[in-house]
């Protein structure tokens, strides 16, 4: 696929890797119930790699060790990202778990500054202040009558600063390179990763798996992984950094979308208002409103 139609497809993929993702956060808390957490995501990116790898042959071409270490940062990233989103998604729901995600929106331009030198504006700021009272309203329950954080947001959120440093990660190593190859690295390395997580801490080989559970992992594979991260991947590089995150921050609202749909959420007035503030800060972190300056302009 030519640069040419990859770039007129980038933001089509920005919004239908969200809308899958959203839809993913339901079928991983339902694989949780046949597959330990960390045999989940070696099982699903392992067989991510080797469809990419074997459909993207070509690419394999130009490997080099610069490759090799843009693949292997990458990938090092996602998986802490994923493995700390998906031990929080068996302790929280998924609708929560996809919200929390997305503060990472936030966290994007603070990470910036530490690598580029490049210190937030006040948009920035206000965008983090407005998203912590998000959270707070969002993640704080009431349990016995008494105000507490779940365990599962607190490694959620962990999960969110690791999906800002892997985007970080693809727009400084990306640029100029084969995006097939960096994702099927990135994707092996997240793989091997995964397996060692699971030999670590002993996790129990999964014996007898469902099959929903099976479907469940070819939709994880085939869909979630090998498309809306490819998709990502490939907006990322051919998108301003901006748009790209207000896009992939869609995720949040379809991953509470499909939750309602499946009736494991309830929804109530402090979540929506949470939900409604963080979803603000995105906007305002990524977008400084100029869209509503041009509008005053526009008038005048």
């Amino acid at each position: 696929m030519n640069e040419s139609v990859l770039k007129k497809l980038a933001k089509p993929m920005l919004i239908l890797a969200p809308i899958i993702w959203g839809s993913s956060f339901v079928v991983m808390k339902h694989s949780l119930d046949s597959f330990t957490p960390f045999y989940l995501l070696a099982f699903r990116f392992t067989a991510a790699a080797i469809v990419l790898g074997l459909v993207f042959w070509k690419s394999w071409k130009v490997m080099d060790r610069q490759y090799f270490k843009a693949g292997a940062i990458i990938g090092t990233f996602l998986f802490l990202a994923y493995a700390f989103q998906t031990f929080g998604l068996d302790r929280t729901t998924s609708g929560k778990n996809a919200f929390l995600t997305a503060v990472y929106c936030v966290i994007v331009p603070f990470l910036y500054w530490l690598i580029a030198r490049k210190r937030p504006d006040r948009y920035n700021i206000l965008a983090a202040v407005v998203c912590i009272v998000g959270i707070g309203l969002v993640s704080l329950s009431n349990d016995g009558g008494a105000l507490s954080i779940n365990l599962g947001d607190v490694l959620t959120l962990i999960g969110g600063f690791f999906f800002a440093a892997h985007i970080v990660a693809v727009n400084k190593y990306a640029e100029g390179r084969d995006i097939f190859l960096i994702t099927t690295l990135q994707f092996a390395f997240f793989g091997a990763w995964s397996w060692v997580g699971a030999l670590a801490v002993r996790e129990p080989f999964p014996a007898a798996v469902s099959g929903g559970a099976l479907f469940g992992m070819f939709y994880l594979v085939i869909f979630s992984s090998c498309g809306a991260l490819l998709f990502q991947n490939i907006g990322q590089k051919y998108t301003a950094p901006a748009t790209a995150a207000v896009l992939l921050s869609l995720e949040a609202p379809f991953g509470v979308l499909c939750s309602i749909l499946v009736g494991e959420e309830a929804l109530n007035a402090l979540m929506v208002l949470g939900f409604v503030l963080i979803f603000f800060a995105v906007i305002c972190s990524e977008t400084k409103f100029a869209f509503l300056r041009k509008k005053r302009v526009d008038k005048v």
